[in-house]
C-alpha cells in the first residue's frame, strides 16, 4: 500500500508520536509512506527517518492556498491509496484534499474534545469526503457520535499502540537517572505532557500541596513543553525532554490530573515502566488503566491527592505487583505491534472494499 500519513506538525506531543511510530511501522511492513505537515519546520520536532513534506500553511488564506497546491502536487505524484489523517486541522486539510485526487481518506480523533460546535459542525458537513472516522477511546467515539459529528455507523475505535520494548524497566537507568537528577531517598511523582489546559497542571499542583503536607520527602517533576506555572516547593519543571523512559524508571509512581483527554499514550507509557498511576477518570483513561491504577474524579485536588497517598502508603512489594499487572495489561491490549497489524488490516478492508459504510466497532 501507498499511505500519506498527514498531521498538523510534527510538534512534541503524545499523538505526533503515535502517528510517526505507527508510520514507521507500516513502513517496516514493506508499505511505501510519507508524512505530510501542515504547518513550517518547528525547532522541536519528533525526529523521523521517513519522507517528510511541510506545506508552511499559517493563518491567512493566502499561505493555505500555497499549502493547498503544494499537497496536491506531492500527492498526484506520490498517488496514494489511503490518506490518513489526524486531529481536527489535519482531518479537515486532508478531506479537501482528496476531492479532487479522489483519494481515499481516513480521519482520526485524538481527543474527546477538539474545538467547540463550529468545528464539530464541520465535521459533520464534510464526513461524506471521509470513508471512516477512527478515535482512539470508545469515550472519543461516543462523544463524536452523540454530538452528531461523525455517524455511528462510519466509526471505530482503535486505541492506541504502545513500544513496549523501548518502554521497558531497567534497574541500572534507574540507578544513573536519580544519582544525576539528585532524586536522594525522596518518592518521585511524575507527570509527562505538553502545559496546556487539558493537562489541569493547577489540579496537581494543589494535589501535590496536600500530599507534601503529608508526606515531606516528595518531589513532583513535571516534564513538558510550555512555560512554568508557578514556583511551588519540591516542584521541578523539567521543561521539554527527550527521556521519557528514563525518567520514569527514576519515578517512584506517575500522576496525571487531566480535565479532558482522548487515550493519553503517557499513561499506557507509564504502565509499561511498570509504574503504579493515579489519573483522573476522563475520555479513555479508564479504558486503558482498568483495575491497574487508581482512578478520581476529574478537578478534585483532594480526591487526587488521597489516590497519591494511598498509593505512597502502600509496602514496595504491593506497589512492585501492580506496576507488573499494569506492564501485562499494556503487552496484553495496548502494544504497538498488534495496533499496527490492526490498522493494517483497517486499510486494506478500506482500500478493497472502497469504504463500505457497514457499521464496525473495535479496540
Amino acid at each position: 500500500m501507498r499511505i500519506v500519513y498527514v498531521l498538523t506538525s510534527l510538534g512534541m506531543g503524545g499523538a505526533e508520536r503515535q502517528v510517526l511510530a505507527l508510520a514507521a511501522r507500516m513502513a517496516g511492513l514493506g508499505h511505501t509512506v510519507a508524512i505530510v505537515a501542515l504547518r513550517p519546520r518547528l525547532s522541536q520536532e519528533w525526529a523521523t527517518a521517513l519522507d517528510v513534506i511541510h506545506l508552511d500553511m499559517r493563518r491567512n488564506p493566502v499561505s493555505v492556498f500555497a499549502g493547498m497546491m503544494r499537497a496536491r502536487r506531492f500527492l498526484k505524484g506520490f498517488r496514494p491509496d489511503l490518506i490518513h489523517s489526524h486531529s481536527f486541522h489535519a482531518n479537515f486539510v486532508a478531506r479537501l484534499m482528496g476531492i479532487s485526487l479522489r483519494a481515499k481518506v481516513l480521519s482520526t480523533v485524538h481527543n474527546v474534545y477538539e474545538g467547540g460546535w463550529h468545528r464539530m459542525l464541520a465535521y459533520r458537513l464534510t464526513d461524506f469526503l471521509s470513508v471512516r472516522t477512527t478515535a482512539v477511546s470508545g469515550a472519543a467515539a461516543e462523544r463524536f457520535v452523540r454530538l452528531k459529528a461523525v455517524p455511528q455507523r462510519k466509526c471505530v475505535v482503535v486505541t492506541n499502540g504502545i513500544d513496549t520494548a523501548e518502554f521497558a524497566p531497567d534497574q541500572g537507568r534507574r540507578v544513573r537517572t536519580r544519582v544525576a537528577m539528585e532524586a536522594g531517598e525522596s518518592f518521585i511523582w511524575l507527570t509527562a505532557g505538553r502545559i496546556a489546559p487539558a493537562k489541569d497542571i493547577p489540579n496537581l499542583l494543589r494535589a501535590f500541596a496536600l500530599v507534601r503536607a503529608a508526606h515531606p520527602a516528595t518531589q513532583l517533576w513535571i516534564a513538558g513543553e510550555g512555560e512554568p506555572m508557578a514556583t511551588q516547593e519540591k516542584v521541578r519543571w523539567l521543561g521539554l525532554r527527550r527521556d521519557l523512559p528514563a525518567l520514569l524508571d527514576a519515578a517512584d509512581g506517575f500522576v496525571l490530573g487531566s480535565a479532558w483527554e482522548g487515550m493519553p499514550l503517557v499513561i499506557g507509557e507509564a504502565m509499561a515502566m511498570e509504574k503504579a498511576v493515579v489519573a483522573t477518570d476522563v475520555g479513555g483513561v479508564r479504558e486503558m488503566v482498568g483495575d491497574e491504577g487508581v482512578l478520581v474524579a476529574a478537578g478534585d485536588s483532594s480526591a487526587l491527592a488521597d489516590g497519591m497517598i494511598g498509593l505512597m502508603q502502600r509496602n514496595a512489594e504491593e506497589r512492585e505487583k501492580l506496576g507488573q499487572a499494569a506492564r501485562i495489561r499494556i503487552e496484553r491490549g495496548f502494544s504497538m505491534e498488534a495496533r499496527a497489524n490492526r490498522w493494517e488490516e483497517l486499510y486494506q478492508d478500506l482500500i478493497a472494499r472502497g469504504g463500505s459504510k457497514k457499521t464496525s466497532r473495535t479496540s
